[in-house]
């Protein structure tokens, strides 16, 4: 095939079959992520050299069983497939059967395709042995055994792109096919006797629920372990001197040159605390707004989507959701939901993204509003960790356990309150694989951006907003407006209000703006859970909106205010 400029190849598989890796090593370090055009459902795409000065855009689609749509993603996936010059079938070695029935579906296509496969590491040690030149004549299609965990076959799959042909298939019925495929798998495969691998015992063992659950808990404790303790080991470390030492001098002297008071020295570098620059109580543009999102947030984040990284590589996940599944059906979800949940807890904005991979609109209202009141981000969890954890563990503990409760309740009211049922979704459980380290660094780089990319601005934004409402005295009047609430109903000071509404762009900024208040430990625990329900932060919200529609996001948004209204208070008169 005699390719023409920029191509596009598209890599097409069954969830599971390692597409990720395998585009990893095809891409290098350039990638983009996007969303087919008309729907949220995201892919990957960057580019390969077939030779010198030729290049191609490799598309990761989403992972398909079969070209009859069932979900929304697949949709999407058949849809990109009719646009692309070429495919890539990525194949997992150690499960033809399964694998092959979506081969010949995009065969009868009769688009150029090749089929990479993968996993062939893992065949001898599952005592599979594959015939490839017998499975190429057989199926009529280019094979390449691969490896994306160790780049095995990748330079000869890329040689042999130039090599693909566009061939005719004739169309046959769907028991047809399984018909060829069990020849195929006769004709071509052959099974040894082999002795479990550790991974495969602990495979066992992480999905029977005897021994499941506690492995669950226990992975959920190691990994916050870990991530706090990574986290504060780069604050510590890194993060701080470097706002110290090199960006306060600098701050310093600007703050010199604008006269060290004023509408814009309060706006771009803050007021002075005792005629010194403090990053969080300043509020400047230049100060708090970079510091908080860069020294306080980022390292949280960094290492919470390493940690989640190299869990979905090794195929946790799956298994964490079949444990949740009983649990997450009481609330109106099924177990898959806890990866819009997961997501939340590193970024509500790609947690709100996620409850795309719910079937229903019933489904996806509960999930979005269960996230929005119940799962705080990263970011706001590291700010109450730092402001809350100063008077004691069981005030941190006392916020989180107020949320699950929510989460609990909540999603049990609404199960029972709304109409309609929540289908079962079948999801297929991978065997544990060993993570790529460059696919994880990768992952970890795209999520980092899109992060900083996301948060900085509204960070910023809600600084210049809460100062500019602040020098013209806008306070005073929502104050008022507002007082029965927070007063009367929270038992909070009114200059909690500030705190209140930059919570709307930002909360872990809006926590942090509690910090100068000398609040009581009641008022900042009442203040801090408050701010976690009452609404999302503006990306979230701008993301709901989108998923939802206007219709439920505003009474998404009527539950958040109401519970927040309602648990504020009982807080008040309980504690």
């Amino acid at each position: 095939m005699s390719l023409k400029k920029d191509p596009k190849i598209l890599l097409m598989g069954n969830p599971n079959v390692g597409k990720s890796a395998i585009f990893s090593r095809l891409t290098g370090a350039k990638v983009t992520v996007s969303n087919y055009p008309g729907t949220t459902v995201g892919f990957c795409q960057g580019y390969v050299t077939l030779e010198k000065n030729t290049y191609a855009v490799v598309i990761d689609v989403p992972g398909v069983y079969s070209l009859d749509p069932l979900t929304t993603t697949d949709e999407v996936a058949i849809k990109m497939r009719e646009k692309g010059d070429m495919i890539i079938n990525v194949v997992d070695a150690t499960n033809l059967e399964r694998n092959l029935f979506l081969s010949l579906e995009l065969a009868e296509k009769n688009a150029p395709m090749i089929i990479a496969l993968n996993m062939w590491d893992e065949t001898k040690h599952k005592g599979i042995e594959i015939d490839v030149k017998a499975l190429q004549k057989e199926l009529g299609i280019l094979v390449v055994p691969v490896c994306g965990l160790t780049g095995f076959g990748i330079k000869e799959l890329v040689e042999k792109l130039k090599l693909v042909k566009k061939r005719t298939f004739k169309a046959t019925t769907r028991e047809e096919k399984w018909e060829k495929i069990g020849r195929v798998i006769n004709l071509t495969q052959k099974l040894h006797h082999h002795h479990h691998t550790l991974l495969e015992r602990f495979e066992d063992m992480s999905t029977r629920p005897a021994t499941g659950i506690p492995i669950a808990m226990l992975v959920v404790y190691l990994s916050f372990k870990i991530i706090r303790g990574i986290a504060e080991n780069l604050i510590t470390y890194v993060f701080n001197p470097l706002f110290d030492k090199i960006w306060l001098p600098i701050m310093e002297k600007l703050s010199l040159f604008l006269g060290q008071k004023g509408v814009l020295h309060n706006v771009i570098i803050g007021k002075l605390v005792n005629g010194e620059i403090d990053y969080e109580k300043s509020f400047g543009l230049l100060t708090t707004g970079l510091f908080v999102p860069i020294a306080e947030v980022l390292p949280y984040i960094l290492s919470f989507y390493l940690i989640l990284g190299i869990l979905e590589d090794l195929g946790y996940l799956p298994r964490l959701a079949t444990q949740v599944d009983n649990l997450m059906h009481r609330l109106g979800l099924h177990g898959y939901a806890i990866v819009p949940m997961i997501l939340g807890l590193g970024c509500n904005v790609p947690g709100a993204m996620a409850i795309r991979l719910l079937e229903t609109r019933r489904e996806k209202f509960i999930a979005g509003t269960l996230m929005a009141i119940a799962i705080p981000c990263m970011a706001q969890i590291a700010m109450i960790l730092g402001l809350v954890g100063k008077r004691g563990g069981k005030y941190v503990a006392l916020i989180f356990g107020i949320l699950f409760l929510l989460l609990i309740v909540k999603g049990l009211i609404m199960n029972k309150v709304l109409k309609g049922k929540s289908p079962e979704v079948l999801w297929e459980i991978p065997p544990y694989r060993m993570p790529q380290p460059t696919a994880v660094v990768k992952k970890l780089w795209m999520r980092v951006f899109e992060f900083m990319r996301d948060a900085v601005p509204y960070v910023l934004l809600g600084v210049l907003i809460i100062n500019v409402l602040s020098a013209i005295h806008v306070f005073d009047f929502l104050t008022g407006l507002f007082s029965p609430i927070i007063h009367n109903l929270w038992g909070l000071p009114d200059d909690t209000m500030p705190a209140m509404l930059m919570g709307f762009l930002r909360k872990d900024i809006a926590i942090g703006m509690l910090a100068p208040l000398e609040l009581t430990t009641k008022q900042l625990v009442i203040t801090c859970t408050v701010l976690a329900i009452y609404f999302p932060c503006m990306a979230t919200f701008i993301v709901l909106l989108r998923e939802l529609g206007w219709k439920d996001m505003l009474k998404s948004a009527f539950l958040m205010i109401l519970t927040a209204i309602i648990v504020g208070t009982l807080m008040n008169i309980i504690l």
